[in-house]
């Protein structure tokens, strides 16, 4: 009934900036923390970033910090990854994973998007 879907992804060259995009969608009581992974075939997934759910606290792999900010608009139930200075290093899929109550006194982490292609060429 939850759907988590990524977007924004894409090639560009180092230096270069993206935003992406994790929309969440069905029926939801309330979304709390959510998180950005990132993985590259063959190796294991990584977290990137995570945000509270209401959006003051936020936390960085040592390194993206200072190159990526993540952000939510709860209104619209959308966390957002602006990735900046991008490095071929960030080459990945990156995916979406949230903590969701899907009514009241049932509630999992276990919620993940599709993934998205990011691509930095050197």
């Amino acid at each position: 009934q939850v759907q988590l879907v990524e977007s924004g992804g894409g090639l560009v060259q180092t230096g270069g900036s993206l935003r992406l995009s994790c929309a969440v969608s069905g029926s939801i009581f309330r979304i709390y923390t959510m998180r950005w992974y990132r993985q590259v075939t063959g190796k294991e997934r990584e977290l990137v970033a995570y945000i509270d759910s209401g959006g003051d606290t936020t936390n960085y792999a040592d390194s993206v910090k200072g190159r990526f900010t993540i952000s939510r608009d709860n209104a619209k139930n959308t966390v957002y990854l602006q990735m900046n200075s991008l490095k071929p290093e960030d080459t990945a899929v990156y995916y979406c994973n949230g903590d969701i109550e899907i009514v009241v006194g049932r509630r999992s982490w276990n919620n993940w998007g599709q993934g998205t292609q990011v691509t930095v060429s050197s």
